[in-house]
């Protein structure tokens, strides 16, 4: 029989269990840990013996003090040491959360990427919250923003709908970079009543002139369903992998496919998808089985 002593117990210790996981959800996991995660792809259409290494880094969400100038220097200098070919940064260097001691202005954050080096260089794409931050470009409905131009100016390559062919030891590829999928978000003051993406798929493929390879970097992995199967592998980010994860599973995923692209490799009709689950936090300063990570892809 369960007294009453030992329902206070119990419920002492369910409440000691909760106040523990938050306290590692907020002061530990997001702060305090990295982890790699690698992915061996061999995707249809990549050329055999055409070995590529990329080390992708998604969703910085740059602020105090949960991503730090420091850290995001330290994160830099970590991802240096993994031997990768190429570089990619998947979008959204800027936080919008409103949990933070003060926010890692554009051009220090921008510093700290620039020492990001591999012999097939750094490349970037925009993410959402370096499009909603910018109030200027809210307003223009487009163009440059702040990210675009502080990338650029740190030496990183920034795609805007744009593919570039690159030439490796093992063999050329192309890599394409689409603009962001959310980039506009409404207000009256826009007359915009719904979101509107920036992305152009078809007119960035296009500019595709050979049979080499593609790599595509999106930082929405929602585009995945639309991608072609000329496209060997799409790079994503943006969800975090929810940010909270449970046995592979996460509650809130910003996608409207749930947990169909919330994290990791995806193999659909044999096209490949690889999400990582992201370095910051966005809406709250929270991460739960999902440590921030840099993604590792092998090619080849």
């Amino acid at each position: 029989m369960l007294t009453r002593r030992g329902m206070l117990k119990t419920f002492g210790g369910l409440i000691a269990v909760g106040l523990a996981s938050s306290a590692y959800a907020v002061g530990i996991e997001p702060l305090l840990r990295l982890r790699t995660t690698t992915y061996r792809v061999v995707p249809p259409g990549w050329p055999e013996g055409q070995k590529l290494r990329i080390v992708a880094l998604a969703d910085i969400h740059a602020c105090e003090p949960w991503m730090t100038a420091r850290r995001i220097g330290d994160i830099c200098r970590y991802a240096n040491d993994l031997g990768g070919d190429i570089i990619v940064l998947l979008g959204d260097y800027i936080s919008s959360m409103r949990a933070v001691w003060s926010q890692v202005l554009p051009e220090i954050w921008a510093a700290e990427l620039s020492v990001l080096h591999a012999p097939l260089g750094v490349h970037a794409i925009l993410g959402n919250h370096d499009w909603w931050d910018d109030l200027d470009a809210q307003a223009a409905g487009g163009g440059e923003t702040v990210s675009h131009r502080v990338l650029r100016e740190a030496g990183i390559a920034v795609y805007s709908n744009r593919a570039a062919r690159i030439e490796a030891t093992t063999g050329a590829f192309w890599l394409a970079g689409l603009e962001d999928q959310l980039a506009l978000r409404p207000g009256r003051r826009w007359n915009r009543f719904g979101y509107v993406g920036l992305d152009d798929l078809p007119g960035t493929l296009a500019q595709v002139t050979d049979e080499a390879p593609i790599l595509l970097m999106a930082h929405e992995p929602d585009i995945f369903p639309q991608v072609p199967s000329r496209v060997s592998l799409t790079l994503s980010g943006h969800t975090h992998g929810g940010q909270v994860r449970l046995f592979g599973y996460s509650p809130m995923v910003p996608s409207a496919y749930g947990n169909r692209f919330a994290y990791g490799h995806v193999i659909e009709e044999g096209r490949h998808l690889c999400v990582s689950g992201g370095l910051g936090c966005s809406i709250a300063p929270v991460r739960f089985g999902s440590p921030p990570e840099v993604m590792v892809v092998d090619l080849g």
